[in-house]
């Protein structure tokens, strides 16, 4: 992943960021929790700053860097996390601010040594998890699995103390709100809990990060006292972690290796697969994650099989062997990926649908498949190739298949993108 977080801590920086901590060295968090109009980056976007000029990620692109950098550092002197707004200012007016339009929240929070009981695991490892906490106090943390029990399981009781400001993720539904044994007891109503957990683990299984909000009917509770009112109740904010989307491509051509390089940069998960393993090797290849000796569609089958396949899988189909490229296309065109490309001119495309409809492929499934291959870019090299295809992905992804030049059209430049 580059440097731009998109929800959690990936790859490198979260090893450096482990790094960091398991030797002493506090970091600060800074991750945008609500935005409004053109926001420069998604909800969820994370940067990380430490002492000695340490920062990694970036929240605006330059427009509010260095005042959250001074945040940062203020943040951790103090240990007191902050939640600073950033709108639309004029840049005569030597202010700090965002010059696209839109504004941003943030929280900046001190990040201490790695604690699971914290919750930081679900920022710093590899494995799919979400954090939810509490905006008013940000060190308050649950993490929470993925995808999380509808009936909220176990999680009832954890839930239960972050709604009510207990301590400890044991916790039951009774806590004491003050300290004192004399003061009134807060709880926290079960029906509450439970359509928490249900909305929670919706939006975490849909990868939806963002403010979280409580039951208007359902509320936090106290012996002798009627329902709280809703500005009582604690401002949660949820952070979901997804591993990265998956790239695979088949075939063993400069093209193919082209294609894994680019998606790698753009933060995916990349796998080459062929059953000819002569070219499968390390120097061809390497950008790509894992290399698979194997035919295509069998280990399409087997990663779905396992799970390891969603609604952001590519799958593209680079090589030039019919009895290895069609049970390949039709295959992929039966799960339910993101985007299925194969690579052809365009009286290759047609020779592979008359045999892909003899095959058995549905007319409703090729309409799915992107052939040929990419977006008409006028390049050539294969980098500009692998350009044309991921450019094509994006596309599709955000929903702009008829892609424009900016300069042409109108409306917010930045979309909001699908988890």
């Amino acid at each position: 992943m580059s440097d731009t977080l998109a929800a959690p801590l990936q790859g490198a920086l979260a090893a450096a960021c482990t790094r960091w901590l398991e030797a002493g060295k506090p970091l600060a968090l800074a991750t945008i929790v609500a935005t409004e109009g053109s926001a420069p980056r998604p909800l969820g976007t994370t940067m990380v700053i430490g002492e000695g000029g340490l920062v990694r990620g970036s929240l605006s692109g330059g427009c509010v860097e260095s005042d959250l950098i001074e945040q940062g550092l203020e943040v951790l002197a103090t240990g007191v996390p902050e939640r600073r707004t950033y709108g639309y200012t004029d840049a005569a007016a030597w202010e700090v601010g965002l010059m696209c339009g839109g504004s941003i929240d943030v929280l900046v929070q001190p990040l201490a040594a790695p604690d699971p009981a914290a919750g930081l695991d679900a920022l710093l490892d590899g494995a799919p998890g979400a954090l939810l906490w509490s905006l008013d106090e940000p060190s308050r943390r649950l993490a929470l699995p993925v995808p999380l029990a509808d009936d909220a399981g176990e999680w009832e009781g954890p839930l239960a103390a972050l709604l009510a400001g207990a301590d400890g993720p044991g916790a039951t539904f009774e806590a004491d709100a003050t300290g004192g044994a004399s003061e009134p007891v807060l709880f926290v109503d079960p029906a509450l809990v439970r359509r928490l957990a249900a909305q929670l683990a919706a939006r975490t299984a849909a990868g939806e990060t963002g403010i979280v909000s409580l039951p208007t009917d359902c509320g936090l509770l106290a012996e002798g006292i009627p329902t709280l009112p809703a500005p009582d109740a604690p401002e949660l904010f949820l952070l979901v972690r997804r591993p990265a989307p998956r790239l695979i491509v088949s075939g063993t051509t400069d093209l193919a290796a082209a294609l894994l390089a680019q998606g790698h940069t753009l933060g995916y998960d990349t796998t080459v697969v062929d059953p000819r393993s002569t070219f499968l090797t390390r120097e061809r290849f390497p950008a790509a994650d894992r290399i698979v000796v194997a035919r295509p569609d069998r280990y399409l089958r087997e990663e779905d099989e396992a799970g390891r396949l969603d609604h952001r899988t590519v799958i593209a189909c680079l090589g030039h062997d019919p009895k290895i490229d069609d049970p390949l296309v039709e295959t992929a065109l039966s799960l339910p990926v993101a985007y299925v490309g194969a690579m052809g001119s365009r009286r290759t495309h047609d020779k592979r649908i008359r045999r892909l409809l003899e095959r058995g492929v549905t007319i409703a499934q090729l309409e799915a498949l992107h052939s040929p291959i990419g977006l008409d870019l006028g390049g050539s090299t294969p980098a500009e190739f692998a350009l044309s295809v991921m450019a094509e992905v994006v596309a599709e992804r955000t929903g702009r298949a008829a892609a424009q030049p900016l300069r042409t059209t109108t409306g917010p430049l930045h979309g909001s993108i699908p988890a």
